[in-house]
Order: structure tokens, then C-alpha cells, then sequence
């Protein structure tokens, strides 16, 4: 059982990363999971305390990832129209995944952009919002990557110090 436990948590791994990148999967959460499955298995001892930290640190991100493209779009000048707008984009984005990875990057820029436009700012002004919105989408993921990379190096950190606990090695 150890092993299967071992094999799903990295499978989790490896998926969790992907997370990072593509917006049907929660990287960080998925990758957390893993963490979960490695200390469950009778070869680690439990620590609910990091368990804990990494899973609010998980959600944390999520919750982080879907709020910087609307506080880029503010930093690069966009008013309160373009901050909905790019929720509002961030949202047909999930609700409607016609364009999959290119929508979550498409919808939030074009949703501040109309924003914009609709508050009646200079096209250029609002492209300079909108420009905000997919730069904050960019660091929400390398966010989400950083943390999903930093989870798989606790796991194998933690399974390289009990490997010899596990029955096929």
C-alpha cells in the first residue's frame, strides 16, 4: 500500500506543476495532495503542523493567483471599470474554456480593456491596464510554479531521508 501511496503522491507531483501552467488544473493544491499521499504511507511519520502550513500556503496561492491580474491592472493605471473588467474576463475564461490555455491569458486582458473603454478611457491608456491584467496573470502562474516546484522538492527531499523505511528499496 506504502508504494501506491508513493507512486499516486509523485503522479500528484507531476500533475501539480503542470497545474501551474494550465488553468483547468489548481497546480499548487494537486501538488499538495502529493505531499499528503507521501505521509500517509506507514513509512513517514506524520506532521499535521507542515501539512497544515503547506496547505494554507496552497490555498493561499490560489486564492493570491486569481487576484493579481485585477491588482495589475490597477498598479498599470486601470480604473475600478478595467478591475472588473479583468474579473469579469477571468471569469468567462473559466466558465467558458473555448480558447483552454489562451482564454485564461485572452479574457482577463480584453476584459480590462473593455473596462477601460467603457469608462471612456483612451484606447491607449486602456491597452496600458490590459497590459497590467496579463502581466499579473504572468506572476500569478510563475507564483503558482515556484510553489508547486518548491512542494516536489519536499517530497523528494522527505522520501530521499526515509527511502530505506519503503519495502522495495
Amino acid at each position: 500500500m506504502d508504494i501506491a501511496l508513493l507512486i499516486l503522491g509523485f503522479v500528484c507531483m507531476c500533475i501539480g506543476i503542470l497545474g501551474s501552467f494550465l488553468p483547468v488544473l489548481p497546480g499548487p493544491p494537486i501538488s499538495w495532495i502529493g505531499l499528503l499521499l507521501l505521509y500517509l504511507t506507514k513509512a513517514i511519520p506524520n506532521n499535521w503542523m507542515f501539512l497544515i502550513v503547506t496547505l494554507l500556503i496552497a490555498l493561499a496561492v490560489i486564492i493570491i493567483d486569481y487576484a493579481i491580474p485585477a491588482m495589475g491592472t490597477k498598479k498599470f493605471g486601470g480604473s475600478k471599470f478595467g478591475v472588473i473588467g479583468t474579473t469579469v474576463g477571468l471569469l468567462i475564461a473559466i466558465v467558458f474554456p473555448v480558447l483552454g490555455f489562451l482564454g485564461i491569458i485572452i479574457w482577463p486582458f480584453v476584459g480590462a480593456f473593455v473596462g477601460e473603454l467603457l469608462n471612456k478611457t483612451h484606447h491607449k491608456k486602456a491597452a496600458k491596464a490590459a497590459l497590467g491584467s496579463f502581466l499579473g496573470f504572468l506572476t500569478g502562474t510563475f507564483l503558482k510554479f515556484i510553489i508547486s516546484v518548491i512542494y516536489f522538492g519536499l517530497f523528494v527531499r522527505v522520501f530521499w531521508k526515509f527511502k530505506d523505511a519503503f519495502s522495495m528499496w
